[in-house]
């Protein structure tokens, strides 16, 4: 007497699909604003995210951590995932203090980063207590 299943093929389990997410985490320098601008950008070309919205991407981040690194605490963490129609950007510190979107004088020389952040950025906000300030890109569906 054979199995009742024994006839049955198994499905084959579906390939893993290509990370399309990054993280990153590292000590607070003005440095590491330049390589994560860097290693975003060598990302979003593998994820054929290129033109304006790659270089609206890589300035968010690069204004994002720049803040962390300059008013945040701790160790800085930067995330970018790529998933469905959006890509999102969080970066995470050790402070609990909520970014501020502030109206800079026209003669500052700082105090618009979120700003840009905001008006490039589909939305954005904070989250974990004021930890991580966050944004959201749409991405245009693919042409097949």
């Amino acid at each position: 007497m054979t199995s009742a299943t024994a006839d049955v093929p198994v499905a084959p389990k579906p390939l893993p699909q290509t990370s399309r997410a990054f993280e990153v985490a590292f000590a607070p320098a003005r440095s590491r604003v330049g390589r994560m601008r860097r290693m975003t950008l060598a990302h979003l070309e593998r994820w054929d995210v290129r033109g304006p919205l790659a270089e609206n991407v890589v300035l968010a981040v690069s204004e994002l951590v720049t803040n962390a690194v300059e008013h945040g605490e701790g160790d800085v963490a930067l995330r970018v995932q790529c998933a469905d129609n959006e890509l999102h950007v969080a970066v995470t510190d050790g402070s609990t203090a909520l970014a501020d979107l502030r109206s800079p004088e026209d003669e500052d020389d700082s105090g618009r980063g979120l700003l840009l952040v905001a008006v490039l950025a589909h939305r954005w906000g904070t989250s974990d207590g004021g930890r991580t300030t966050w944004c959201v890109f749409r991405v245009p569906a693919r042409r097949p």
